[in-house]
């Protein structure tokens, strides 16, 4: 598992309290925000599309589950998808297509076993801006269910911490 730097949400307990946040910073630094989901199955989006103001700074989503919607729209290379070159591929691929500034794309394996010979608990997201796009890895513990959960909340956080330092990169 990749360790993560501090991004200040650690003490932000919700998903909701997480995506409240990444509405504000997103509003207030006029990011347009867009995600590109297969693990996570849409519930990033459902979560940005409740944030205030939404219509003014989520350019929406693509919720790529099968492998072929990630290679023909989102323009993956095709082969393993649990890769952190998916991850990359898709948040690319996302912000291009919906004309976003700061993109994410996240896949991964909820469970309850393995696929492509990664233990449940996988997951790669990944950011991208015009300026460059950063991944990381993760395992995270649970049934499938709590993985999911807690991929949001990463996913959150990672958008938070790149409306936060996305300009002092």
């Amino acid at each position: 598992m990749t360790t993560r730097p501090s991004t200040g949400t650690e003490d932000l307990q919700s998903e909701e309290e997480l995506a409240e946040l990444v509405a504000k910073l997103a509003k207030e630094g006029g990011h347009r925000v867009a995600v590109a989901e297969s693990l996570t199955a849409g519930r990033v989006s459902s979560m940005l599309g409740r944030g205030e103001q939404a219509s003014q700074w989520y350019r929406g989503a693509v919720v790529a589950y099968d492998e072929d919607v990630k290679f023909r729209v989102l323009g993956v290379t095709p082969g393993p998808v649990v890769t952190d070159l998916c991850a990359r591929e898709m948040a690319e691929g996302v912000r291009r297509l919906l004309r976003a500034d700061v993109a994410l794309g996240i896949t991964g394996v909820g469970g309850p076993g393995p696929d492509e010979d990664c233990p449940a608990g996988t997951v790669h997201l990944a950011v991208a801006t015009a300026a460059a796009t950063r991944s990381l890895h993760a395992c995270l513990p649970g049934d499938p269910s709590e993985v999911v959960a807690e991929a949001t909340r990463l996913c959150l956080g990672e958008l938070v911490r790149e409306l936060v330092d996305g300009d002092d990169a």
